[in-house]
């Protein structure tokens, strides 16, 4: 807890000598110490779809060293998002051919994103009353002479 918002919640063993990680919670340590991304404890054992084997390898192979950065950065996105609205966004990419942190990250934006709904006015009677002039948009064409002949 911090003051009154939970952080994070973990499963609890009992018995002995029994350790557990959540790989999510070390991914801003070796963001800043990307060279442990492969000796890890905490991400041993973490299964994560052949999309992110294929990410991590183009980075690479692109950026170098700084590309397993962008690679944790990706990863980093599911303190936000589910692995399978991740994985997603990163299967997208790949077909796209856009390989960045950034990209991903825009693409499960874009697909979070839902459409706004039409307004009504059931339950509103009161607004039904309400009439609106449309505007006079006439001083837009004056500002565009204006602009043509200078």
């Amino acid at each position: 807890m911090s003051g009154t918002e939970l952080v994070a919640t973990h499963v609890r063993h009992w018995g002995r000598e029994h350790v557990t990680f959540d790989p999510v919670h070390y991914l801003a340590l070796l963001e800043r110490k990307p060279g442990a991304l492969d000796v890890a404890r905490p991400l041993s054992g973490w299964d994560l779809p052949g999309c992110f084997d294929v990410l991590r390898r183009r980075l690479e192979a692109d950026l170098g060293s700084p590309g397993t950065r962008d690679y944790i950065k990706t990863l980093r996105l599911m303190e936000k998002a589910s692995l399978s609205e991740l994985t997603g966004a990163v299967e997208a990419a790949l077909s796209i051919g856009a390989t960045s942190s950034d990209a991903v990250a825009l693409i499960l934006t874009h697909r979070a994103e839902r459409p706004v709904g039409l307004f009504a006015l059931d339950g509103h009677p009161h607004l039904r009353s309400v009439v609106i002039d449309p505007l006079d948009l006439g001083a837009y064409g004056v500002l565009t002479q204006i602009g043509a002949s200078a």
